[in-house]
């Protein structure tokens, strides 16, 4: 009964590492490449092959396995690190929405009554 329950705990833990690797990939997959260079850090190739191997590695492997382990070490740099300086120079989520000046109104940007 208790070898069931850990194995059911290593399961979710499994799943949440995927997860955490897929979050980073399709993060990843959706900013501009310029943004990569102008944040410092490396190009957008780079990280979508290493979160795209973290991602498969976390499947693929036993979470006791030594590839795994460093698979969520890469995940959690890219969404530590990398993912808030590439939304400090972009200026946004990265994702197509266009954000707005505090000064704008619903019809355009607030000048004033100029």
């Amino acid at each position: 009964m208790l070898m069931l329950g850990f194995q059911g705990l290593l399961g979710i833990l499994k799943i949440v590492l995927m997860v955490l690797a897929a979050f980073g990939l399709f993060d990843a997959a959706f900013r501009r490449e310029d943004a990569f260079r102008a944040a410092d850090k490396q190009n957008k190739m780079f990280w979508l092959i290493i979160l795209g191997i973290a991602l498969a590695v976390s499947y693929l492997f036993s979470i006791f396995s030594f590839l795994p382990i460093i698979g969520v070490i890469a995940s959690i740099v890219y969404i530590v690190d990398v993912r808030p300086a590439l939304k400090q120079v972009s200026g946004g989520n990265g994702w197509g929405r266009r954000r707005g000046s505090s000064s704008d109104g619903p019809y355009g940007p607030y000048n004033g009554g100029r």
